[in-house]
């Protein structure tokens, strides 16, 4: 039997449908509403908090495979708590359970984010960035909450391989997947079906789902590697074509206003004290305003050697998510902004 971790998400949902259509039995842990659908149904819930190191080593008995898909992806600052129990102390619950189950093979989903790179900043911004999964994490730059995040769960991960756990890591850039329209990498998506204006420079990563789970797949099930991480990335593409590409598939205007550096430092900083005023959260942080100014790419020569698994090009994927999407529109039509 094989456990996920974060089946509702857009990876773990992908990664069961493919488990199940294999023949695996699957059991999942899930915190709030389990997940509909004809797939789900065949799947043992189990319903909790991923800290829960107790719950955790009940739960895996009879398990031979765990897939540690559950995480926390934010860059606001009333997150950064969050971020440290969701991706830190789960992530150790995780390890020790695992530990305390012999036998069991963990694949450990991280980040692109845990690689490090130093942020541009305004006054010094940097030139272009290459980094695969040899790159040192520098303790003296400056990161955003969630690279820290996913970078300390790593490191949980390595003390569980150093006592004797079987584990691989795994490191995606921006997944790509139709999800709901309120979630994960989809609200890019969503950014281009409402018309916006704006965009920002820079570029970003991506990687489709569908491309994540089979290499998961491959390097849990097909092969006995073990103590290694692997970049997970297509590509990178500037943010401004992505948009582009997308609004055109959903035959709609695409942004054509870059904010200038200036601008977009002036409003994350009058967000940030509007949400320390009211409370609410920031629509830009530092982290968000700056993401992607720095121009970095990931390789990821070393998946494809172990699985022999090509990337989907980009563009075949925006084509994928965005057919998905339309055909997941609210009964409304409107896509509204939460």
């Amino acid at each position: 039997m094989i456990f996920v971790t974060g089946g509702s998400g857009l990876l773990g949902s992908f990664l069961i449908d493919a488990l199940v259509a294999r023949g695996y039995a699957v059991r999942a842990l899930y915190r709030n509403a389990i997940p509909t659908g004809a797939t789900a149904q065949q799947v043992e819930w189990v319903q909790g908090d991923i800290r829960d190191t107790e719950l955790l080593y009940a739960s895996l008995d009879g398990i031979t495979h765990l897939f540690h898909c559950a995480g926390l992806v934010s860059y606001a600052p009333q997150d950064e708590t969050a971020l440290l129990q969701v991706n830190v102390e789960g992530t150790a619950a995780v390890v020790d359970a695992c530990l305390q189950r012999a036998g069991v093979r963990l694949c450990h989903v991280s980040s692109v984010a845990a690689l490090g790179g130093a942020t541009a900043t305004p006054e010094a911004p940097a030139g272009p960035l290459v980094l695969d999964e040899t790159a040192k994490w520098d303790l003296g730059a400056e990161h955003p909450a969630y690279a820290t995040s996913k970078y300390l769960a790593e490191l949980e991960v390595w003390r569980g391989v150093a006592e004797g756990l079987n584990a691989v890591i795994v490191n995606p850039s921006v997944i790509l997947g139709p999800a709901d329209w309120d979630r994960s990498s989809t609200r890019l998506f969503r950014y281009a079906y409402q018309q916006h204006a704006f965009y920002t420079a820079g570029n970003i990563n991506f990687v489709d789902v569908r491309d994540v789970v089979a290499m998961m797949l491959y390097l849990a099930f097909e092969t006995s590697l073990m103590s290694q991480r692997y970049v997970l990335s297509a590509g990178a593409m500037p943010l401004r074509e992505f948009l582009t590409e997308v609004a055109r598939y959903f035959q709609k205007k695409p942004p054509t206003l870059q904010v200038p550096t200036w601008a977009a430092e002036a409003i994350w900083r009058l967000e940030h004290l509007r949400s320390v005023v009211t409370g609410a959260r920031p629509l830009i942080t530092k982290d968000t305003a700056r993401a992607g100014r720095r121009a970095t790419s990931y390789r990821a020569e070393k998946v494809q050697q172990a699985t022999g698994l090509p990337f989907r090009p980009l563009a075949e994927t925006i084509a994928w998510c965005c057919e998905g999407l339309l055909q997941n529109l609210p009964a409304s039509g409107a896509v509204v902004v939460s």
